[in-house]
């Protein structure tokens, strides 16, 4: 790891990024006073998604699909929005 000023580091910037890349910690400062640090990047390997992975923990009401009723469907249009809590 090495320190190297702000000015420096925009001349040489590819070069900079080339050696974080393999595997150098730069730290970049300003006036003397460390501001940035430039690190390899790090890939992170993602498991590939399987289907089915929360079976057993989701629940569905067999009859979610079917229509309201006529009282459930004048309460879905005719109540206020924001009723009042008398």
């Amino acid at each position: 790891m090495y320190q190297i000023n702000i000015h420096q580091a925009k001349t040489q910037l590819s070069k900079l990024v080339e050696e974080a890349a393999n595997g150098e910690e730069i730290i970049i400062a300003k006036a003397g006073k460390p501001m940035a640090k430039l690190i390899p990047f790090e890939k992170t390997e993602h498991k590939p998604r399987t289907p089915g992975g929360m079976k057993g923990q989701i629940w569905m009401a067999h009859d979610f699909d079917e229509p309201m009723s006529p009282e459930e469907l004048a309460l879905w249009y005719d109540s206020p929005i924001f009723p009042s809590n008398e």
